[in-house]
């Protein structure tokens, strides 16, 4: 879970320098864009297919599988030299990264009755949480002494541990594997690295670097003899794959898995894809809105009469339907702080992105702090209680927080109010997953859980794209009325007007969180 938050993360302080890395200047943030939401993209779309493929199969299976498809995304990653390949790596490792997640809370359910689960719950809050402080501090690490491609070799390499670990404690390993699927996916391993890699001993040499040519005029190298054989045995390993998890793809219903997902993933690209200085919903969006409700009206139908839904019939009922609502409202407050504060203190308080950065790091270790509390707290207090505490502190510093300007960050009461903050939002987390996993069947924790992370990931997404848009509104407004638009001073107030009014909406959605958290139950249920 700490590896998945903290390559999340981790591109923070690299994306630049991964830019260069595959030919980007400075001036084209723009099309690096999918850097960041191809791995939203592919940790949010298929979520509810690996949480549902938790309640058929063994779950460390499903924890082995997902480990080694971010392995794969790392090292495709590190071996991009063109944008499509680093975005494709990005978004394999998504995949891999994101389905850890249902995975774990679904051991977590397995192996604690729903009287014993809130401290579990807490401590797996509290890793997921620290990673995203993690994330950027070992991406710091590693740049000091090499480039970004190191980092993802770092990742490939913890994950191979963390597959031996998971091996060596759980197991979840067939007793016979497949041996045509495991020589196929080894071969097209080395294969792809050659082509990714094209090591200049061999892609020089007259002879044995013909298969590195690229077809015509293409600079690609996948667009190349080995490049094509690469692909063609990556496809080949994954039809194996499929073909032998047939069964159980039919019975975690893939027709409903491919719609819902494709739903997901045309509202991450809309919102994740605009530019917020210009609209909430762009032109793309305009195009991929109408796609996903087409694709929800579908799904809905294709749930209906599908003998064993993607989700099954009874999961999203109680409590759980009111758990979705409280982690939309905790993902839209949690990236409001995330983004805004350091853009803040990047206005009043510094002109260093190291200094804004450690502003955050006040919030971010108090979230991991405020899930371990919660979670011991539901040893005696209901769901209800401990989230709606939490968020109603969250709502009470955020409104203390629309209120900062100029010297704001430089008082100790700055401290206090991040840390209440982190603080409130980090006694929701246990709640939250305890309340779905409770009322929800026993062989549907895995997509009730995964439902909870992808309700959150779509507050932060959507949460983000809405109050940037409102925010910005207001700065435009505010600098229309300046006497003197030169004024540079006046300019800064009129940002840290958009700032402000981003932690206000971040405000109501907190406060709507901590009043739908009262259905989750005020007392602790036996």
């Amino acid at each position: 879970m700490a590896l998945a938050a903290a390559d999340t993360y981790v591109v923070v302080l690299a994306l630049t320098d991964m830019m260069a890395g595959v030919g980007l200047g400075i001036d084209n943030l723009q099309r690096a864009t999918p850097i960041i939401s191809g791995f939203l993209l592919g940790y949010i779309a298929v979520l509810p297919l690996i949480g549902r493929l938790a309640d058929l199969v063994a779950r460390q299976r499903v924890l082995l599988a997902c480990l080694a498809i971010f392995v794969v995304g790392s090292a495709v990653t590190a071996l991009a030299v063109e944008l499509p390949v680093l975005v494709a790596g990005r978004v394999i490792q998504g995949v891999g990264g994101g389905g850890l997640v249902p995975a774990t809370l679904a051991i977590v359910a397995q192996l604690w009755d729903r009287d014993r689960r809130g401290t579990p719950l807490g401590v797996v809050g509290a890793v997921q949480e620290l990673g995203s402080v993690l994330g950027p501090v070992l991406g710091a690490a590693v740049l000091a002494v090499a480039d970004w491609r190191a980092i993802f070799w770092l990742n490939a390499v913890l994950g191979v541990l963390l597959t031996a670990a998971v091996v060596a404690v759980g197991g979840g390993v067939p007793s016979r594997p497949r041996a045509l699927p495991v020589v196929v996916s080894l071969v097209a391993a080395v294969v792809g690295w050659l082509a990714l890699a094209a090591p200049a001993a061999l892609a020089t040499d007259v002879t044995l670097g013909v298969p590195f040519v690229p077809f015509e005029e293409s600079t690609s190298r996948l667009a190349t003899p080995v490049g094509v054989v690469a692909l063609a045995l990556v496809v080949a390993a994954a039809a194996l794959w499929v073909r032998g998890s047939w069964a159980v793809l039919r019975r975690a219903d893939l027709l409903g898995a491919l719609l819902l997902g494709g739903a997901l993933g045309c509202v991450v690209l809309t919102f994740a894809a605009s530019d917020p200085e210009k609209e909430v919903v762009g032109p793309l969006g305009f195009a991929l809105l109408p796609v996903a409700a087409v694709l929800a009206g579908l799904y809905l139908l294709q749930h209906r009469r599908a003998e064993h839904p993607l989700v099954p019939r009874g999961v999203v009922v109680g409590r759980t339907r009111w758990s979705l609502l409280v982690s939309l409202c905790v993902g839209v407050a949690l990236v409001a702080v995330i983004v805004d504060v350091p853009l803040l203190a990047r206005l009043v308080h510094t002109e260093s992105e190291t200094v804004a950065a450690f502003v955050l790091v006040r919030f971010l270790v108090a979230v991991p702090v405020g899930a371990l509390v919660g979670g011991w707290s539901l040893r005696r207090l209901g769901d209800g209680l401990v989230s709606g505490v939490g968020l109603a502190l969250a709502a009470v510093g955020l409104v203390l927080m629309s209120t900062w300007g100029r010297g704001s960050l430089e008082e100790w009461t700055s401290t206090a109010v991040l840390a209440l903050v982190g603080l409130g939002i980090g006694l929701a987390l246990a709640p939250v997953n305890n309340a779905a996993l409770a009322d929800s069947p026993q062989d549907a924790h895995g997509t009730a859980s995964a439902l909870v992370v992808v309700a959150r990931m779509i507050g932060m997404v959507v949460g983000l794209a809405l109050l940037t848009a409102i925010g910005l509104h207001q700065y435009y407004a505010v600098v229309a009325a300046l006497p003197d638009q030169t004024d540079t001073q006046a300019l800064l107030d009129a940002a840290v007007v958009q700032v402000e009014y981003v932690f206000r909406g971040a405000a109501v959605a907190a406060a709507v969180g901590a009043v739908a958290s009262v259905a989750l139950g005020l007392t602790r249920r036996p």
